[in-house]
């Protein structure tokens, strides 16, 4: 190439052009872009965001374009390759520590739920309301995300199981058993009781805030798969709502799913921090068994990790876990696969236990 710069020629007859420069080669694409591209393709199944609640508060907030009052809006939700998110529909405790009275807890999982689904209805474009699997990949073809609703308080369900399947049918997907009366020390009869018809109605179990041997009792006691839909690794930092690694092998016998947040009370303040807890989650409850509920869905001025202050932040997560050396099925299955898996697997068992009814 550098003949052919120095010394000048004619084009003419009896003359030839030069050939063309070879093309550069192409440039390696950088863990970023490989983050983003994954994402395009397998995008996050978020297991938690607190948004419901936080728009009860502050109803003045419209999430369908960039607002810098709260965490979480669509365009971040979509700049950070979210296709599916679980919302939450738990009432934050009392700070005064008073226990609130059941009847209470039922009026406001239901104004919760009313919540939520008028803000599927505000934002058709953006969001769209899933009920199980298929659901969740048909909104991803549709360019929508994925709503599930959930989780609900299983203190709500006190000697009575009319509530869960109330719950069901206004599209809640999730229960979460921790502060119930039935999964306190123990799994009681009735805690078994709803064990079993989660599972047939094709309901999630969140063991987030369970004591480990509940949590480890609950899981041994379900024949779908149960979620942690929130957590760090106790093994990591000993905050009491972190899983223990007795609870994530028992996840992994039973095919389950923990969910690491971006909390930094319980992974730390720094993205470096939390990969190294996703990590963790990974060596104990298997590539199938780590999944990410980062709990966004605040008003400004919670702490977050730097670098994952809101959904737009997965992809430098992906891009670190790429620079760790996870390969890009393990990352598939991080973000979107297990989420899906675990789904499926819920279903499954539901229709099982329907066919044994009706043999």
């Amino acid at each position: 190439m550098a003949d052919l710069q120095e010394e000048p020629h004619t084009v003419g007859i009896g003359t030839q052009d030069p050939p063309a420069p070879a093309p550069a080669p192409a440039r390696p694409a950088g863990a970023l872009d490989r983050a983003a591209a994954l994402l395009a393709v397998h995008p996050v199944a978020d297991g938690c965001n607190t948004l419901v609640w936080t728009l009860r508060q502050s109803p003045y907030h419209d999430i369908e374009t960039p607002d810098t009052g709260v965490d979480t809006d669509i365009p971040r939700l979509r700049s950070g390759g979210v296709g599916a998110q679980f919302w939450s529909l738990l009432v934050p405790p009392d700070p005064a520590g008073a226990d609130t009275d059941p009847d209470q807890v039922v009026s406001d999982t239901l104004e919760q739920i009313d919540a939520a689904l008028a803000l599927m209805r505000r934002y058709p474009d953006g969001l769209c309301l899933a009920l199980g699997a298929d659901d969740m990949a048909d909104a991803r073809n549709r360019g929508r995300i994925a709503s599930f609703l959930g989780p609900v308080p299983g203190r709500t369900l006190t000697d009575s199981l009319g509530a869960l399947r109330a719950f069901h049918a206004l599209g809640v997907r999730i229960v979460a058993p921790a502060g119930a009366p039935w999964a306190a020390d123990e799994l009681t009869a009735f805690g078994h009781e709803v064990v079993r018809e989660t599972n047939r109605l094709a309901m999630l179990l969140d063991l987030t805030g369970c004591a480990p041997t509940v949590a480890c009792r609950i899981t041994a006691a379900s024949k779908a798969p149960v979620v942690v839909s929130n957590t760090g690794a106790a093994a990591l930092n000993p905050h009491p709502d972190n899983v223990t690694d007795e609870v994530l092998l028992a996840l992994r016998a039973a095919n389950g799913l923990a969910m690491v947040t971006f909390d930094t009370e319980r992974t730390g303040d720094s993205l470096h921090a939390v990969a190294d807890h996703v990590e963790h989650v990974r060596a104990l409850a298997g590539p199938e068994g780590v999944g990410l509920g980062a709990t966004f869905g605040a008003e400004r001025g919670r702490p977050r990790p730097a670098g994952l202050t809101d959904p737009s932040g997965y992809p430098r997560l992906i891009a670190e876990l790429l620079d760790r050396g996870w390969s890009e099925t393990d990352l598939a299955l991080l973000t979107w696969g297990n989420a899906q898996r675990v789904l499926r697997g819920v279903e499954f068992t539901a229709r099982a236990a329907q066919h044994r009814r009706t043999t």
